[in-house]
């Protein structure tokens, strides 16, 4: 795993770099039905905090959901930068498609209907 360069006193926590993001891992994230919830809730393109109550997961314990988040970001599916003791989250749309061409579109659109 390598680490993305840091911006403006920001830094990204590890994930693969978009060469290693493997198919079978990132399906295997996605086979839980909370982060596919969490993907989704990505699918916006927009940074999220990792709030679980602005991600519709209230329901759940925070630690349980940061595991969620941490699965994506190490499966290569998110990034996770960091800006002090904030977290924001973003999809990795453009990784994702350069490595595997309609797979996010398809995923999304099943998961939609």
């Amino acid at each position: 795993m390598n680490t993305t360069g840091a911006t403006s006193g920001d830094e990204r926590l590890p994930q693969p770099a978009t060469a290693d993001i493997d198919l079978v891992t990132v399906l295997h994230a996605l086979g839980d039905p909370v982060r596919l919830t969490l993907l989704l809730s990505y699918s916006d393109d927009a940074e999220h905090s990792c709030d679980p109550r602005g991600l519709g997961l209230e329901h759940l314990h925070k630690s349980t959901v940061s595991h969620h988040m941490r699965v994506l970001r190490e499966a290569g599916v998110t990034t996770t930068r960091v800006a002090g003791r904030n977290r924001f989250v973003r999809l990795r749309r453009a990784d994702l498609d350069t490595r595997f061409p309609g797979l996010l579109d398809a995923l999304l659109a099943a998961a939609a209907a």
